[in-house]
């Protein structure tokens, strides 16, 4: 996969960016594993909203996805590398000797053709599934379950990638992208290799028509409110500094932690993410 950019004949086309989306081996996705995907509009179940600037977006469809990878010892040939609009990594339809067909992450060296298996004994092969009882430490892996049985939960994004870095009283050791150390449980399932698509982060946006296709509304800057609507609002003229960054309810929004003490899953993390990591 490449970044494309364009001729510049208008200003906000300077600077837009988009994947050339050369990995992509099939248009259409397998009816069979589409499901309805209605649209929230940032609203819970009671009408109100409880993630802003969501809203509009074009129509999709959701591709469900292997995360149990529970089809064990059982091989699939690889037969299409698909976008999907619900996420920023690739997706993989397999074929099972068995004729079912199913979509998981699709990883960096994947390809058609290849085959790929899940089960405690299985190869170290890109895109194949293990318990990370039976993967050797500083293996990259993704796809990671956070609970065994209940599919994966960790390392989806498109070009994230963990790695294990030690096992002892049946917890492994796991480095996370954002430098976490986390422990996990022997019996968890992961596949090996990096989620493909890493240059997604380099795609520029550009201009806020890309944005609203993608369902993103605008965003309003606190400094340009009133005081009344805002806690950085108000001030004769342009005002900066009178007050700390906050939301609009007024929570500190730099340096200030809002995971709770009492966590039950805090004691299955070793190492917290360095300082300024997001």
């Amino acid at each position: 996969m490449a970044i494309k950019t364009y001729t510049p004949y208008t200003s906000s086309r300077r600077f837009v960016t988009r994947d050339d989306f050369s990995d992509i081996t099939k248009s259409t996705p397998e009816k069979s594993l589409l499901v309805p995907l209605r649209k929230t509009a940032g609203r819970n179940n009671t009408g109100r909203i409880t993630v802003r600037h969501r809203g509009g977006g074009h129509r999709r469809q959701y591709r469900l996805i292997d995360f149990k990878r529970d089809k064990h010892n059982i091989k699939a040939n690889v037969i299409a590398i698909e976008y999907d609009p619900n996420r920023s990594a690739r997706i993989a339809l397999l074929k099972y000797t068995d004729e079912e067909k199913r979509y998981i992450i699709c990883p960096i060296g994947l390809k058609v053709g290849s085959v790929v298996e899940s089960g405690e004994n299985v190869d170290l092969k890109i895109g194949n599934a293990l318990p990370l009882s039976n993967i050797p430490l500083g293996t990259q892996i993704h796809n990671i379950e956070l609970v065994p049985g209940r599919g994966a939960k960790l390392v989806r994004s498109a070009g994230s990638t963990a790695q294990i870095m030690a096992v002892e009283g049946g917890f492994a050791n796991i480095k996370m992208p954002s430098g976490e150390i986390r422990r996990l449980s022997l019996k968890c399932y992961a596949t090996i290799g990096q989620v493909g698509n890493p240059e997604h982060e380099n795609v520029t946006m550009g201009n806020a028509g890309r944005r609203r296709h993608l369902g993103i509304r605008p965003t309003v800057r606190g400094t340009a409110m009133n005081s009344v609507d805002h806690p950085h609002g108000g001030g004769r003229g342009r005002s900066k500094g009178h007050n700390h960054p906050r939301s609009p309810w007024n929570q500190p929004a730099k340096g200030f932690k809002t995971r709770s003490k009492k966590k039950w899953t805090n004691v299955y993390i070793v190492n917290r993410r360095p300082k300024g990591v997001r």
